[in-house]
């Protein structure tokens, strides 16, 4: 099913604006994770297309050729994945997941077959006659999965689905999550406000603060290409290079950086994988902090910009806490993108 949203938005009745006139589509059997920050309007953007808000007028939500703007929610046939879960601990696996089935009033061979079905497809046919009580975190999540699919919604809608694991868990869940939804075949939408996450599971991410989306694209192009100091910032944890730029020269309190382009009126972002501690850079810093990651150190550094500069050191040893380093930045490696006059 293909996803359609023009000029949808959400005012309150007090007047607040919790979505702003946002457009979006979403491709059949395309996975997109809404990521943002709390408050940025994702959720809510999730519950008008489940039909749990009402957006406001002139918005228009379509399902393929059907406008369901004004469908209610238990018309809508999308399946749902919160946050807690909402399974029923006094039933078993089965029971949770034939439920949905038997409000649709299908035949009891039909159930049986289906619940039977997406068992197999979520691997939980062990677990089928357990009650929820006797399951783990990942369990659980993968009954509620289950329970959403088997109805064969034409969309589902997963709500921060992995935030609820702790995180140990949480890294092998999101990968299993990833291949659970390819194999479902079905188009999907998740909220989330973790980057590597969205990053891991979606086809497409759409990054949005204050209420509208304000980059789409795939992690890969998000990453490499952000269109702004919010995105940079929010999706691999770029850092600005506060300095003075004189055409393709930028001029840091820790020395001077060559640029891949003239950067008059721009802010320079760079990665911290791209901050490379070697004895011939052209700037220079002081180790505040040494952080051993087990593949990797991560050092933060003063007196090369106004703010500290981490950097991603995976040699077998690091430098010591109060040394001067040198460092280098390819020029390639730097983002230049447009000053902001306002936060985002």
């Amino acid at each position: 099913m293909t996803l359609r949203l023009t000029h949808t938005a959400k005012t309150y009745p007090d007047g607040t604006k919790a979505l702003l006139p946002t457009d979006l589509s979403v491709e059949r059997g395309e996975i997109v994770s809404l990521l943002g920050p709390s408050g940025c309007g994702k959720t809510t953007l999730l519950r008008i297309i489940a039909g749990l808000e009402t957006p406001d007028a002139g918005s228009d939500i379509w399902f393929d050729d059907d406008n369901v703007t004004a469908l209610p929610v238990e018309r809508r046939q999308v399946g749902m994945v919160f946050q807690s879960y909402a399974l029923f601990p006094n039933m078993s696996v089965r029971a949770n997941i034939g439920y949905g089935l038997k409000m649709q009033k299908l035949s009891k061979p039909e159930i049986e077959a289906r619940v039977t079905e997406v068992l197999e497809m979520c691997q939980l046919q062990p677990f089928a006659g357990r009650a929820i009580t006797a399951l783990s975190g990942g369990q659980r999540q993968r009954v509620a999965l289950a329970r959403a699919i088997a109805p064969r919604p034409r969309l589902l809608l997963l709500d921060e689905p992995l935030s609820a694991l702790d995180a140990s868990l949480r890294e092998a869940l999101r990968d299993e999550l990833a291949v659970l939804l390819r194999e479902f075949d079905i188009t999907a939408i998740f909220v989330t406000h973790d980057q590597d996450e969205a990053m891991a599971i979606a086809d497409r991410v759409a990054v949005m603060s204050q209420g509208r989306v304000v980059q789409s694209g795939t992690p890969e192009d998000l990453y490499r290409n952000p269109n702004s100091a919010f995105v940079a910032g929010f999706v691999g944890n770029a850092m600005a290079l506060r300095g003075r730029a004189d055409g393709t020269a930028l001029h840091l309190d820790g020395g001077v950086l060559s640029l891949p382009s003239d950067g008059g009126g721009q802010t320079v972002f760079v990665r911290a994988e791209d901050v490379r501690i070697n004895d011939d850079g052209p700037l220079h810093g002081k180790v505040e902090t040494v952080t051993f990651l087990g593949t990797h150190y991560r050092i933060n550094l003063s007196g090369v910009t106004s703010n500290l500069l981490a950097s991603i050191h995976a040699g077998q040893e690091a430098p010591e806490v109060g040394e001067t380093v040198k460092l280098s930045i390819k020029p390639e490696a730097l983002m230049l993108l447009p000053n902001e006059t306002g936060g985002a």
